[in-house]
């Protein structure tokens, strides 16, 4: 590591501050942000062991929601370990290019989310609209597509911004890193040199992934909507709208936490920065443990296979 008045010539270690202004409490913020971590690993874990196990739950709506569960328990866990080896070990060192390698996992992972919940929708969107074509539709091989696509798409364009970082930025005012991770933008501007090109890129995959999601998310449920109310019985309308409930919790938490994390981070500038940061986390952490609570309450097959597996137990 080389340093030319002041600046940084391609630093070898960062260095991660936490929660800039909540140092003193941050040894107790890790306890409540712990217990998330260990319920979401648990909770999807527990649904990815219900679904492997249960012949009749091999059905796209249950392989999406089993992707969702391994993609929620690996982007926690890109996150938390090292978060908790800042708040309670006092490790905020980090090499280099172990930061981009966790900031392409976390923006990769949550990219590959952001596609499994269209698929999701999508899938609703046929089973409800079009209900006797939906197993024709989705095939076997439809389903490998999409979760080879959900994943090419992420990588693709995840990718290119690692790289601008990589070979474009060399010099850096600083080392150190107001952040709990390694966050994209927190990183870039430590740099000296023109950031504007990593700025553009990053609001480009932000709309190219998030916003397009969400525009054809809300056109699925707009035309399940429509349909679910020209049902004619009343126990029909009931029962589409039921399995829905799941699917639209967790569309919303992850996204209304995406954008709202999104828009005081570039229009909150009065906002203090440990209010910022603590949206980011939350909002990296908040979607993986809730989604295994939604699914086990809100869908009945899931929920019974829980109740199932803890009664024998119990009963054994």
């Amino acid at each position: 590591m080389l340093t030319t008045n002041g600046s940084v010539f391609i630093p070898f270690i960062m260095t991660l501050v936490g929660i800039p202004g909540l140092e003193p409490v941050q040894c107790w913020i890790g306890i409540p942000f712990s217990a998330m971590y260990i319920i979401a690993v648990i909770g999807n874990s527990l649904i990815l062991s219900i679904i492997k196990s249960e012949k009749s739950l091999h059905k796209p709506m249950y392989i999406f929601l089993a992707m969702l569960g391994g993609t929620d328990i690996a982007l926690s866990t890109c996150i938390l370990p090292k978060m908790l080896g800042i708040f309670w070990f006092n490790l905020p060192e980090i090499y280099f290019e172990a930061c981009l390698l966790q900031m392409w996992l976390i923006h990769s992972f949550q990219a590959i989310e952001s596609g499994v919940l269209l698929a999701m929708a999508l899938d609703r969107y046929v089973a409800i609209c079009y209900p006797l074509r939906h197993v024709t539709i989705f095939s076997q091989q439809l389903m490998s597509r999409i979760g080879t696509g959900v994943t090419l798409r992420a990588i693709i364009l995840t990718t290119p911004s690692i790289m601008l970082i990589r070979c474009c930025l060399k010099l850096y005012r600083t080392t150190i890193i107001s952040h709990s991770y390694c966050e994209h933008m927190a990183l870039v501007k430590l740099a000296i040199e023109d950031i504007r090109v990593n700025k553009i890129y990053g609001l480009f995959v932000a709309f190219a992934i998030l916003g397009f999601d969400i525009i054809f998310i809300t056109l699925s449920y707009v035309q399940i909507f429509i349909t679910v109310f020209q049902l004619p019985q009343k126990e029909a309308r009931i029962k589409a709208f039921n399995t829905c409930i799941a699917h639209i919790c967790v569309f919303l938490q992850f996204y209304l936490l995406a954008f709202f994390s999104f828009f005081t981070h570039r229009f909150g500038s009065h906002i203090p920065p440990y209010v910022h940061i603590l949206l980011s986390n939350l909002y990296l952490l908040v979607p993986p443990f809730l989604n295994p609570i939604v699914y086990g309450v809100k869908t009945k097959q899931i929920r019974d296979q829980v109740l199932k597996l803890l009664f024998s137990k119990k009963t054994s």
